[in-house]
């Protein structure tokens, strides 16, 4: 009974909160118990029952009633909430009761069992899936090992329900669970068992063995039995199939002919089998196991067909032999050893003798005997045929039609069923049914797997299949309530296989047959006991006194081993398997399987077991206790390992083998709402923009003089004649000296460049006037170029004014103050900049000059406009607004005109041209309505011009700033070299000159001003960086460049990013944490480094480093967009308010700032620096700036930047002396190895000082089956990260050209187990491998082989495709290297040294060979092609079709193999072959077109102007499009927001295989056209 429940129950799933009301619970059918129903559950209430009803009686309803109670209780607050769980012993039954209970109640149910997975779950994955679940189905097992392992314990269970609970007996797991966990737990749940039969025993012939067996099984399940003494009711609902007894005569037919050819055919092939064994030049026990196992297997095979052919005679074993036949010709047996296929090629002779033999030994014309309806009886006379079998056939020929027969025939053997049910098919008599067999519940390959068991038995219960030949599988529990006749064709062997079977027979005057031996009293008396048998139980528990004695269990001491933080608890029984299960999850390959090795000894009377590990285990070998036998000595040894292994930290607290998890996510920091992960490229991230502390200050503002750091900028360009002048940076910071000495160069259009040097020049002081006139000059020209210099507008309501009103003061933000002043020339004096201070003052005069011509409204004061002084002396005279100039001086100079406010450069005088001649311009896009430029002036402006009489001044307008850091080379074209952007024809305006004021600069000054801010832009970046690098502060300068392209992303389209520094940066990653883990866990198997390693630099890890140390601030993101870019003082035109919800420039990393929405702009801050940014770009940022830190100051600097990051690194050499001397190769004695040893050494041209590291390095795990206790592993993982280090240090000082992704590819293809696999071979280190299979050596044998004949030919791509190098070749090149390393003392550089040669000649950008399939997708791309792939199946192999579409003709190819991904790779290697004999391939259309994506990103910022300008409705809508007249118009579902029709488009052209559209650009509004 259950004991009560206390609040106190810590392990109990919380109730739910009282206020909170139940979810609505789905519609069931409505529960309707009989009369007998009730009575037991009344008595289950009571105390722990066992109900004994017959089948087909409702027990399961009793059950469900039960549940119920329990969980309404917990409902209703009535006990605390536990979960009801309900066990049943087979799959089969655990999905039946499942769907029960959901037809009939509203419980929150859930089923568990081994098909679904549940044996992999953890802890927290048992309270996922259980903890608001009120009833759990299982089978026994999962139970069993989830309270083992304390993933639950009974304190959470309430009801405990057992089905076919006579199964309790003995190792069952039923018995397990109440012995282990039930009868000492101080919380037992309640106890319901049912069956049919509670005697399951064989042997129980008499009332006292019923008595035994039943208070036996009372006792495992702390219940009584109960059975209901009214059988009226009961026997009424109950299944009564009538018992019928068939006989049939015995089989006498005198066989020993046949018997003997096909013993002696066996013996031929056992023989051969066993010659093949001794054939073999080189024992090792794989081979030699594959054919032990094909010997048992032709030996177990042999006995089935002679046992059936003396049970059902030679035509019904003709139907098991070519079930044998075509069973062994679909293996396939294309990757196995030649032993394996020649032992399978001689079982299938096996099978076609044997055919041929029986064959042979049946009469002519036996078929065409067969298919008349009397030739069975005929063949059952001569004896080709068991009257066993005839007498079935008697049986089904006296059923009536189809729709009336649903039958079940019980054997013993599943070659019986499936050769019965092959012969009835075969059957003329029987062409009215549908028959089919159901086997299963076995590890036989012959069993059917658990979907096609369920799948069978639906269609028998739908009536789609008569006739259901099948095993015991069905025996218990299977609900079929049409089912009219049940046979036993073998009869049962115990009392409950009888009344379970009996049972399945659920119609109404159903039939029960039993087919007995005529004159076999064996089987007769057997029959007899079992009857006898189900009397006694009912007889004794009916007449039961409730107090009588039970039996207690046998007393034996219990061996366990207990968990106290978990409560998880194993005994000795479980600890071989765990043993067991522990050694599968160490490393290991198709040529070694690690598994742990007894040796039992008898010693002094007692038994004692020695258990031996694998070598890559925790530890090597254990002794355990003396026992009294045997097999429990194997269990104590084994119980001994596992409490070392937990000590050792192998198992977990709940005694699970130790597997790395993925990584925890801090749930304050993961929105419910965003699916990704941390370090995704879908998850975004909203963050913000760290400030440039040395551009803060507020020193503009001071009243007395101020002392400033000077950096001056000079400007050269590339072409003769283009001059820019100098400018002066002043600032209050001083700055890294590699940032003050920065070099940058500026791309100008067309084929222009502008190389700028920015030098340090000391301090300088400037007095307040100088001060106040520099501000002056920076806010006038920054406003006046790239800016506005009058707020407001004619066209709106707001008044116009002038930004220098008097008394008003642009406002200097403290974060970004600085002052760009011009210089007199190009050739400053270091330390001594040369300001050019008559073009700052002259600024300020006409500033002064300009408040004085406009009102306080903003409109000109035209008495002032023309107030000058005029000179009439000469006809060369220009009359401007403030002066008069000479017409030689007018040209190249500097103006303002009035009406606009714009600042132009005056290109020439047009003499031919006054204001008094017609106004020929464009005006909105239509000609003129304007008679003259005096005209038009008066118009528009209301200016009256006093001189109409001067030539109009031609003159170049100001234009935008421009990002001029893009490189050069993306601008042409990589085939011709020619210039892909070209600039537009200047538009120039043609103003009188009375409208302009002369302004006294240089227009070379005006030019600079242009370069200016992507000068401050790129110098403020590298402040950034060098702002980080302090942050860091290692001891040495690494180069703020190079961090600066750390943290610059692909997006901000530069001439470097972070992506080379980021697959260098991951290397170096890989390499120390490998090493370091390599050093500290001496112990550790490969694998479990491997999942330390994989855990430690993978994205979601590296980004959370990344966010500990604010990286994301730093990270550039975005290209340069000057628009939005303003110098101190100048006002901006383009403000982005911010819309975040966040008051600060800081942004709290949490849930509410993270999102996986595709629509979220990347990249764009608002204007507290506020900017959306993908997860994974932070992680590679991470890897980025240790890869800086790696190239400027070495390891020793990547691994202070790492230790920066919180990344728990050590370098301690004492640990590599220690590896170095102390590994078990090492302490071994190598003479025998010597010659092997000292051959190899000559090969890499390098002598161990430590020659146990070499012997370890070519030691494959299978050598542990010859006695050695080391293997290459260990090293393997070492040496495949320095090779990674190596190799992509390489790569990345080599090919500095070399696009990112080509690079990727390179590092890809040079580090993969193919490329070292051919340097193994090249060098002929293979040879030396020390291994102990058959299998390993056959195939490097075969991969030599094919290696040397495919080597020089032109067709690689096939090769590629079908022969893959065996993964050990690769493995060895990264022990070896690994073996170097630590003889070396961790040198790379000296490893580097020795392995080179080794894998020379390296992989070359032109020598790159990718993958077919990925070759083919790229060559499309460019191509513009589709691919089509199609795939089917023959048997068990799959079939790709890949079509694809060029401009003239369609290529096909088909690939072929059990292997998806390799047929897939067949059918693009001889696609790519039929191209290339048409002289395509991907590298001749590379060149073409690399650039494009670039020029897009460049033009989109000014597509996005050219969009606003017009109107342009943005609405979904639908295309149509007449493809021809004989097509039909196809329509199109289109979205008009951002690349929606292309979209539509690209769809269209795959559907129909056309090419992909081309696209030319043609602009009219902005500077850059194509």
């Amino acid at each position: 009974m259950a004991d009560a429940a206390t609040s106190e129950d810590a392990d109990l799933p919380p109730p739910p909160p009282p206020a909170q009301l139940p979810p609505p619970r789905r519609p069931h059918k409505r529960l309707q118990p009989r009369g007998y129903q009730v009575e037991v559950f009344a008595a289950a209430l009571r105390g722990n029952t066992i109900a004994v009803l017959d089948t087909g009686s409702g027990k399961t309803m009793v059950a469900i009633m039960l549940a119920r109670e329990h969980v309404l209780r917990a409902r209703a607050g009535e006990a605390l909430r536990r979960i009801v769980v309900f066990l049943a012993p087979t799959v089969h039954l655990v999905h039946q009761q499942f769907e029960v209970i959901r037809e009939y109640t509203d419980l929150d149910a859930v089923e568990c069992h081994g098909a679904s997975g549940v044996g992999h779950w953890n802890a927290k994955r048992w309270k996922e899936a259980i903890g608001t679940k009120e009833i759990v189905v299982m089978t026994p097992q999962i139970l069993l090992d989830a309270l083992r392992h304390a993933f639950l314990t009974m304190r959470v269970m309430s009801l405990l329900i057992f089905d076919e609970c006579h199964r309790a007996c003995g190792n069952h797991p039923y018995s397990l669970i109440m012995k282990e966990f039930y009868i000492d737990s101080e919380w037992r749940p309640a106890i319901f068992g049912m069956t049919a039969s509670p005697v399951s025993k064989k042997g129980a012939s008499t009332i006292e063995d019923c008595e035994a067996q039943i208070a036996q099984l009372e006792l495992v399940l702390d219940a009584k039995v109960y059975i209901v003494e009214d059988r009226n009711e009961l026997e009424s609902f109950s299944t009564g199939a009538k018992v019928v007894n068939k006989y049939y005569d015995p089989y006498l037919f005198d066989l020993d002919n046949l018997e003997s050819k096909l013993q002696m055919l066996f013996e031929e092939f056992d023989g051969l089998l066993v010659r093949l064994q001794e054939s073999s030049p080189n024992k090792f026990e794989d081979t030699d196991s594959i054919l032990e196992m094909s010997r048992k297997s032709l030996s177990r095979c042999h006995g089935k067909i002679l046992y059936e052919l003396n049970t059902l005679g030679p035509i019904v074993t003709l139907e098991v032999v070519k079930i044998y036949n075509e069973s062994i010709n679909t293996i396939d047996d294309s990757e196995d050893c030649v032993f394996s296929k020649e032992s399978l090629n001689l079982q299938v002779s096996y099978f076609k003798e044997a055919l041929f033999l029986i064959e042979d030994f049946l009469p002519q014309g036996y078929g065409e005997l067969m298919k008349s309806e009397s030739g069975s009886a005929e063949l059952t006379k001569k004896g080709y045929i068991s009257s066993k079998v005839e007498s079935l056939i008697n049986i089904f020929k006296s059923f009536g039609s189809s729709e009336e027969v649903l039958c079940m025939i019980f054997v013993e053997r599943i070659t019986t069923a499936k050769a019965v049910e092959r012969f009835m098919r075969g059957n003329v008599n029987f062409s009215r049914f549908s028959i089919s067999y159901l086997t299963g519940g076995s590890t036989s390959k012959d069993a059917l797997s658990p979907a096609v068991q369920r799948f069978t038995l639906d269609l028998f219960r739908a009536g789609k299949v008569n006739l259901l030949f099948t095993t015991d599988v069905t025996e218990e529990g299977i609900d079929v309530p049409n089912c009219s006749c049940v046979i036993r064709f073998d009869l049962p062997r115990t009392v409950c296989s009888y009344v379970q079977s009996r049972g399945r027979a659920r119609k109404s005057s159903s039939s029960y047959v039993l087919m007995i031996e005529r004159g076999n009293l064996a089987q007769q008396e057997h029959i007899f006991r079992i009857i006898r048998t189900e009397y006694y139980v009912k007889t004794f528990a009916l007449h039961k006194q409730p107090n009588t004695p039970s039996l207690d269990l046998p007393l034996q001491e219990k061996y366990i081993y207990h968990v106290e933080s978990t409560g998880a608890t194993i005994t000795a029984e479980c600890c071989v398997n765990l043993i067991y299960k522990y050694c599968e999850k160490l490393p290991k390959d198709r040529y070694y399987l690690p598994k742990p090795c007894f040796e039992v000894g008898l010693k002094d009377g007692s038994y004692q077991c020695t258990l031996t590990m694998p070598h890559n285990a925790a530890f090597r070998s254990i002794v355990g206790p003396p026992s009294s036998s045997c097999n429990l000595a194997k269990q104590l040894v084994c119980l001994e390992a596992c409490k070392k292994l937990h000590e050792l930290g192998e198992l977990d607290d709940h005694l699970v083998p130790l597997t790395e998890e993925p990584m925890d996510i801090d749930t304050d920091t993961t929105d419910k709402k965003c699916v990704s992960g941390p370090g995704t490229t879908k998850r975004k991230e909203l963050h913000g923009t760290i400030n440039v502390h040395g551009l803060s200050g507020n020193w503009i503002h001071e009243s007395e003089t101020v002392i400033l750091n000077a950096y001056t900028f000079d400007f050269r360009c590339d072409q003769e004649g283009e001059l820019y002048a100098g400018f002066v940076l002043l600032m209050e910071s001083v700055l890294d000296d590699d940032v003050a000495r920065s070099e940058i160069d500026l791309f100008l259009i067309p084929n222009k460049m502008v190389y700028t040097t920015m030098t340090p020049c000391g301090k300088i002081q400037l007095n307040k006037e100088q001060l106040c006139k520099g501000k002056l000059f920076q806010e006038f020209f920054f406003n006046g170029i790239f800016g506005r210099l009058f707020h407001g507008s004619r066209t709106d309501e707001l008044q116009r004014e002038f930004i220098f009103t008097k008394g008003h003061e642009i406002q200097w933000g403290s974060d970004n103050m600085y002052l760009l002043l011009p210089l007199r020339n190009s050739s400053q004096i270091q330390h001594d900049p040369n300001i050019y201070w008559e073009a700052v003052e002259s600024c300020s005069g006409t500033v002064e000059q300009l408040r004085n011509l406009y009102l306080e409204d903003g409109n000109l004061n035209h008495e002032n406009l023309c107030s000058h002084k005029r000179s009439n002396k000469g006809e060369d005279i220009i009359h401007l607004a403030n002066k008069s100039l000479h017409f030689s001086t007018v040209k190249d100079s500097v103006v303002l005109s009035l009406h606009t406010g714009r600042i132009y450069s005056v290109l020439d005088l047009i003499l031919d041209k006054t204001a008094d001649d017609s106004f020929d311009e464009m005006y909105n896009g239509k000609a003129s309505p304007f008679a003259s430029f005096v005209d038009y002036y008066h118009q528009k402006y209301g200016i009256v011009i006093q001189h109409p009489g001067q030539p109009l001044l031609l003159l170049k307008q100001s234009h935008n700033a421009h990002n001029l850091l893009f490189s050069k080379m993306k601008y042409q074209d990589g085939s011709t070299g020619n210039p892909l952007l070209v600039e537009k024809e200047q538009i120039h305006a043609r103003v009188p000159p009375e409208l302009l004021i002369h302004i006294d600069v240089a227009t070379d000054i005006l030019k600079s001003f242009y370069l200016l801010p992507s000068v401050m832009h790129r110098v403020q970046s590298l402040m950034l960086a060098s702002q980080l690098r302090s942050n860091i502060s290692y001891i040495q300068r690494i180069p703020s460049s190079l961090i600066l392209e750390a943290i610059t992303t692909l997006r901000c389209c530069e001439s470097f990013s972070l992506e080379r520094l980021e697959l260098l940066g991951d290397s170096v990653l890989k390499y120390v944490i490998g090493c370091d883990l390599f050093l500290r866990y001496p112990m550790k198997h490969e694998g479990h480094l491997s999942d330390m390693r994989s855990k430690a630099v993978c994205n979601a890890t590296l980004h959370k480093h990344g966010i500990w140390q604010s990286l994301q601030g730093y990270i550039r993101d975005a290209a340069f967009d000057p628009r939005r870019w303003v110098a101190p003082g100048q006002i901006s035109l383009r403000p982005f308010p911010c819309n975040c919800g966040i008051e600060t420039a800081f942004v709290p990393f949490n849930g509410g700032y993270i999102s996986d929405d595709p629509s979220f702009v990347v990249g764009k801050p608002c204007d507290r620096g506020h900017r959306w940014m993908c997860s994974k770009t932070v992680s590679d940022c991470v890897e980025a700036l240790v890869g800086a830190y790696y190239v400027g100051g070495g390891i020793a600097a990547a691994i202070w930047v790492m230790r920066w990051f919180g990344i728990d690194v050590r370098c301690d050499m004492e640990l590599v002396q220690k590896a170095k001397y102390n590994s078990n190769a090492s302490r071994m004695c190598y003479l025998s190895k010597i010659k092997d040893i000292e051959e190899l050494e000559a090969k890499l041209k390098y002598n161990f000082s430590v020659k146990g590291l070499l012997l370890e390095a070519i030691s494959h795990p299978s050598v542990q089956e010859l006695g050695v206790d080391y293997c290459y592993q260990r090293l393997e993982f070492l040496g495949d990260s320095v090779l990674d280090l190596l190799i992509t240090q390489h790569l990345y000082a080599t090919h500095t050209d070399v696009d990112p992704g080509e690079l990727t590819d390179l590092r890809s293809a040079s580090v993969s187990n193919e490329n070292f696999a051919q340097a193994v071979v090249r060098n002929n280190i293979h040879n030396h491998l020390q291994h102990g299979s058959g299998i390993l050596l056959e195939q490097v044998t075969e991969y030599v082989r094919s290696n040397l004949e495919y080597h020089g030919k032109e067709n690689q791509f096939l090769q590629q495709a079908t022969c893959k190098a065996p993964k050990v070749l690769g493995d060895i090149m990264e022990s070896i290297t690994g073996a170097i390393f630590i003889d070396v003392n961790f040198d790379v550089d000296l490893v580097w040294k020795i392995v080179e040669p080794l894998l020379s000649p390296m992989i070359t950008p032109d020598k790159l060979a990718l993958p077919p399939y990925r070759e083919l997708l790229e060559l499309c791309s460019h191509l513009g092609c589709f691919i089509e792939s199609k795939c089917t199946s023959e048997g068990e192999e799959l079939i790709i079709e890949m079509k694809v579409q060029l401009r003239d003709e369609q290529l096909i190819a088909q690939g072929h193999d059990r292997n998806g991904k390799t047929a897939k790779a067949n059918a693009a290697a001889r696609i790519l072959v039929d191209m290339k004999k048409r002289g395509l391939s991907l590298k001749q259309c590379i060149s073409k077109a690399n650039q494009l994506d670039i020029v897009s990103s460049k033009l989109q910022s000014e597509l996005t102007n050219l969009e606003s300008r017009h109107d342009c409705p943005h609405m979904n809508g639908t295309l149509s499009l007449g493809l021809s007249s004989a097509r039909a118009a196809v329509v199109l579902p289109l979205k008009m927001d951002k690349g929606g029709p292309r979209t539509a488009l690209f769809r269209l052209c795959k559907s129909l295989q056309w090419p992909i559209p081309e696209f030319e650009f043609v602009e009219q509004r902005f500077r850059y056209a194509k």
